[in-house]
């Protein structure tokens, strides 16, 4: 019911994307939410009103300082716990770093976090945010399910924008299931696609931000739109808190809505927004980029969960928040 008390959960990262949005359906459920951010709550250098303002927020959310790289700060905000979303991940690798070493820093501090869950002694469940890129990088597969694992070497082969990042989550979500196995506590992973639609947070998201490339007219980022999976970010949020209560939940999950090429895109965007100049399906066939097979979303579906949302409502609730804040 909501509004209803239902105990403390921990949000990790809680300034991205999924985090916000997910720390704000919580809010409205009735728990009782900490989160973390990589700066003090009085800190000016970082806006964090988005959450702060939210309702319930008053009473209801409670802000702590930690950072991957000294993870042993997370402690805190995981006391007294039933539940823990892990969402953080780091996102500004450094080039000069060897990619072992970026990736060791990533999976160790993550692990440290699952200890601290253990020593807790409160925590029931953590709920992992893993990434599409964890299972969509294979040759010739046409759909793929929680049994596969992206090939990190055909990855790093393919050198696409983000590779280090998508190499690091899926090591990092293959230690952090290894680690619940021979720990003993109680892990699901959430793996959603593309994550598009709304936000709260003040910035354009990277994977709005590219939804959008035609809309925003960014040619550069045809490219990772060739051939991808979506889902609306109230889905990917409202399958977090439903893994996290479901008590028949285990492994991996994968949270995807909708399969489209940038040719389907470029038709559909056409269509429902005349107003804007889109390129023509024609003249996007020859865009060069990775073509992800269709995700499956049955594991998730077969335990009850409903989503909620399709492409008009990603691509609607994107564009007024994007022109509301400024950016359209």
């Amino acid at each position: 019911m909501e509004g209803e008390d239902k105990g403390s959960v921990c949000v990790t990262g809680g300034t991205g994307y999924v985090a916000s949005w997910l720390i704000m359906r919580l809010l409205q459920r009735g728990y009782k939410v900490h989160t973390t951010v990589r700066s003090y709550p009085g800190d000016t250098k970082k806006d964090i009103s988005f959450l702060t303002n939210l309702p319930g927020a008053p009473e209801n959310l409670q802000i702590f300082q930690a950072d991957l790289d000294h993870p042993v700060s997370f402690t805190p905000a995981i006391e007294g716990c039933s539940g823990v979303f892990h969402v953080a991940h780091p996102m500004n690798y450094n080039d000069e770093e060897p990619e072992q070493v970026k990736h060791k820093r990533a999976i160790n501090g993550t692990l440290e976090i699952l200890k601290a869950c253990v020593n807790s002694k409160t925590v029931k469940r953590v709920v992992y945010t893993s990434s599409g890129s964890a299972v969509g990088y294979h040759k010739g597969s046409s759909i793929v399910d929680e049994s596969m694992w992206s090939d990190t070497e055909f990855i790093n082969s393919l050198m696409p924008v983000g590779a280090s990042y998508y190499v690091g989550k899926t090591l990092t979500e293959r230690a952090v299931l290894e680690f619940g196995e021979k720990h003993g506590l109680d892990i699901v992973s959430v793996i959603p696609a593309y994550i598009h639609g709304p936000f709260i947070s003040p910035r354009v998201p990277d994977s709005v931000s590219i939804s959008l490339a035609m809309i925003m007219g960014d040619k550069d980022k045809y490219q990772l739109i060739v051939k991808v999976s979506m889902v609306h970010i109230d889905d990917v949020a409202d399958a977090h808190i439903f893994l996290l209560e479901h008590p028949e939940a285990r492994g991996r999950y994968i949270c995807s809505a909708a399969d489209i090429s940038i040719e389907k895109m470029s038709e559909f965007l056409s269509a429902r927004y005349p107003q804007y100049q889109i390129p023509a399906a024609d003249c996007l066939k020859e865009v060069e980029g990775y073509r992800y097979p269709d995700f499956s979303s049955k594991k998730l579906l077969d335990i009850g969960f409903e989503y909620k949302y399709g492409l008009e409502d990603m691509y609607d609730g994107a564009i007024q928040c994007c022109k509301e804040k400024g950016f359209l």
